[in-house]
């Protein structure tokens, strides 16, 4: 199935499922060229730790070797949840539009990260005059609204690039990330529901009891993924699905952003265990439902700093921990080059992919 496949029909179910059975596996050959080439630097062994991990993963998912990581695409979505009226956010709704148009005008933590790193940010807004039904009442979405949704994020999504970051903005969508955890990954609701943008006790609470109630109206129905995502997701959240795909049929390597992101693609893994292998998480957010979703994908995050904004600011933020590991794998000397003495412990090479990413 080649990338471009969605665009040729209206998107289904089935089409989905059908890709998520033909994904790209990893090329082995470039990451055994890496791995070989790690035995050769200027290094014990194993010196550079999970640095030395990163590169290889990097070369195995682009599908060559050296790595690159220069051309960087960020993109955030932006959609509204109908769930709001439950009172579930510290924020009204009209949030998600005034911080769409901080984002279009560079304002944001995302937009000055991204010029950080050497990146522009790409914004797609998802009928935010038209949000989501309330999902502790009804499904979130028509089929044709998820449908349409994942569509454009598996669109927004450029071929070329080295490495993808993808972020949100939504106000309501730490309630829909976990409901569609809870649905996916099972538990209580409570124990999904953070405070997201700020919420007291009560207000957790709040959306605790909110999740619980779409449990019990969607029931059975939340058992398949791809209609949990219908019924409990987003727009946003669809198109962070979608984009994640593209990624993988790309060979473009994902950097996770927060909870809700991380959500999001997990719909993916619960339909085909090993479709986030080409994703690494880039932090640990504050929220805490992620550090539990991270658990169940067996995915450990590079960087733990109490991070919970969203946007992709935590993913742009490891950014930098991934290049520094292409960096030395690419650019270091070998023991010959440098004529080091080889005797500082060279066993040979390891697997460098020891470690879930």
């Amino acid at each position: 199935m080649g990338v471009r496949h969605f665009a040729e029909t209206q998107l289904q179910h089935h089409d989905i499922l059908k890709s998520l059975e033909n994904l790209p596996a990893g090329d082995a050959d470039a990451r055994r060229a890496a791995e070989a080439r790690d035995a050769e630097l200027t290094k014990p062994a194993g010196a550079l730790g999970r640095l030395e991990d990163l590169a290889a993963w990097c070369a195995e998912w682009q599908g060559r070797h050296p790595p690159r990581l220069d051309d960087v695409q960020v993109v955030v979505f932006a959609g509204n949840h109908g769930v709001t009226a439950r009172g579930i956010s510290a924020f009204p709704p009209g949030v998600t539009v005034q911080m769409v148009a901080n984002f279009e005008a560079g304002g944001a933590a995302v937009n000055r990260l991204a010029e950080a790193v050497g990146a522009v940010v790409d914004v797609v807004a998802l009928d935010l005059e038209r949000p989501t039904a309330d999902l502790s009442a009804e499904p979130a979405m028509s089929d044709a609204d998820c449908a349409d949704a994942f569509l454009c994020g598996f669109d927004a999504v450029r071929a070329d690039a080295d490495v993808l970051v993808v972020g949100e903005m939504g106000i309501g969508n730490t309630t829909a990330a976990a409901a569609l955890c809870t649905a996916l990954w099972g538990g209580n609701a409570a124990d999904w529901a953070g405070p997201g943008t700020g919420l007291d006790n009560d207000g957790v609470a709040l959306k605790a009891r909110a999740i619980a109630d779409a449990m019990t109206v969607h029931g059975a129905a939340l058992d398949d993924p791809l209609e949990a995502l219908r019924r409990v997701g987003g727009r946003e959240i669809a198109a962070i699905a979608g984009a994640a795909l593209a990624a993988r049929m790309n060979r473009t390597v994902v950097i996770l952003d927060g909870f809700v992101a991380t959500a999001a693609v997990s719909v993916l893994e619960k339909v085909r265990p090993g479709a986030l292998d080409h994703c690494v998480a880039g932090h640990l957010s504050a929220e805490p439902g992620h550090r539990r979703l991270l658990e169940r994908l067996g995915k450990v995050p590079l960087l733990d700093l109490g991070m919970r904004l969203g946007e992709g600011s935590g993913a742009l933020v490891a950014l930098p921990v991934l290049r520094a590991a292409v960096a030395t794998h690419n650019g270091m000397a070998t023991f010959t080059e440098a004529a080091v003495s080889e005797t500082i412990s060279r066993p040979g090479p390891r697997s460098c992919l020891a470690r879930r990413f």
